[in-house]
């Protein structure tokens, strides 16, 4: 599966500008029998963004893990789970939506909710993001990546990198020119998605920096269904 057209570049290192997504709150009487939110308000059906939207199922792919040891077909987590997509030499968006999925990881750990969610960080940028390199990364980000609620995931080339992230999930990441710069960096999308167990997203966060009291809620509400 393609997505749709996918969002536009603000020709920045940073994040890219696009349509309005689900961004919270709700349409009494709204529903769909595969989510538990009620629809958001706002201006475009699911169908119409370049990612996977309320309602609507994540793509059926499998992605490598930082090792390679194994692969993870991401409709088989039958946990809620957080999943957004970052490179580690990112200095702006990056940090700040992998510190909201860090916090939310810390709340859910306080308050005897730790198993009842998954973390699961893509990488866009395989050929930096080696397992060593994101165990480090986890360490300067003060993340649990030893808890078993939270996995990085790493495709294997850059080109599964752009089959995946980029036509299945509609997130638009390009890296700097020339092709022999050695810190290169990227224009990309910032999306955040909250998946139920049975894979169907309940809310994509369109924000470079999501609020974490909002998700909070939100993922109550979808593990306590």
């Amino acid at each position: 599966m393609r997505r749709r057209t996918l969002l536009k570049s603000t020709g920045a290192a940073g994040t890219i500008v696009g349509v309005a997504g689900c961004l919270g709150g709700g349409r009494l009487g709204d529903s769909n029998p595969d989510v538990v939110l009620e629809e958001p308000d706002r201006e475009f059906e699911s169908s119409d963004l370049p990612y996977p939207a309320w309602g609507e199922q994540i793509p059926d792919v499998r992605v490598a893990t930082p090792t390679a040891s194994r692969e993870v077909r991401l409709r088989d987590i039958e946990t809620p789970t957080l999943l957004t997509f970052f490179y580690s030499h990112c200095q702006t968006v990056c940090p700040v939506l992998i510190s909201t999925q860090r916090n939310i990881q810390s709340h859910a750990q306080n308050n005897g909710y730790a198993a009842g969610v998954r973390f699961i960080p893509m990488t866009f940028d395989p050929a930096r993001d080696t397992a060593e390199r994101l165990g480090v990364y986890a360490d300067k980000m003060n993340v649990d990546a030893d808890s078993e609620s939270w996995q990085f995931l790493r495709p294997a080339s850059k080109q599964r990198a752009k089959a995946v992230i980029q036509d299945q999930f509609g997130v638009m990441f390009q890296r700097t020119e020339p092709e022999d710069m050695d810190m290169y960096m990227f224009t990309h999308t910032a999306l955040t998605l909250l998946v139920n167990a049975d894979g169907f997203v309940e809310r994509a966060y369109r924000s470079k920096s999501p609020d974490e009291e909002t998700i909070i809620a939100d993922l109550e509400t979808v593990r306590t269904a």
